[in-house]
């Protein structure tokens, strides 16, 4: 029987590249990201579904959990830097701090919800990609964190109440992807990991099947 996966932020960095590895694997994907362009062309070379929009609508998510009726995989990519440049807490613009709530946490937990009893049908598997902001004292770097603090707690609830869905929220370390370079800037950046590297670690995890619990790759 062919696995299914749902991945949220698949145009691009992690999102991506984890796409590719399960597509090499023959998954079969649904793959979900705002800009519909870049969504498209990711689809047609995996031979993926796409169904572009926003997972902080609930009616996108809605669409996403119908198309997914059987679910081996969820993963819960797509999120949010919230104000840059980086901002001290003192200065936080407390409306972008509501909103980065929404994407980061509400969102996620949101489709979590929606997709749960076909994730029951076939014992599958959550992955909610996290951050070491969310553990660490960075300047600058409050907002975020706080959202993604959020988001470990709430895998870490999930896990506990759904015993026969494996549950792992994953600290990727630092990527070279574009949310990266919008934080500390394209040079810095640069010197970080390749998506594609933490992407194969995260399949390994997939198909290993450990406990549920936090994770930090690769």
């Amino acid at each position: 029987m062919t696995n299914t996966a749902l991945i949220t932020g698949a145009s691009r960095g992690l999102g991506l590249a984890l796409a590719r590895s399960l597509a090499a694997a023959g998954w079969r994907l649904v793959l979900t990201a705002r800009g519909a362009e870049e969504l498209e062309k990711a689809a047609a070379e995996l031979g993926a579904t796409a169904i572009a929009g926003d997972v902080a609508d609930p009616t996108h998510r809605a669409r996403l959990a119908q198309a997914v009726p059987e679910l081996d995989l969820l993963v819960n990519n797509a999120g949010g830097l919230g104000a840059t440049p980086l901002p001290r807490l003192a200065d936080y613009p407390l409306d972008v701090f509501d909103e980065l709530l929404t994407t980061n946490v509400v969102a996620p937990l949101g489709l979590t919800q929606a997709t749960l009893p076909a994730l029951r049908r076939r014992r599958g598997s959550v992955v909610n990609i996290s951050s070491d902001a969310a553990t660490g004292a960075y300047e600058g770097w409050g907002g975020y964190g706080a959202t993604k603090a959020a988001l470990d707690q709430l895998s870490n609830v999930l896990a506990a109440e759904e015993p026969d869905v494996a549950v792992w929220w994953v600290d990727p370390g630092e990527m070279n992807t574009r949310m990266l370079a919008d934080a500390v800037g394209e040079e810095e950046a640069a010197n970080a990991g390749d998506p594609a590297a933490v992407a194969a670690a995260l399949h390994d995890l997939i198909k290993g099947r450990p406990a549920s619990g936090r994770v930090s790759l690769p």
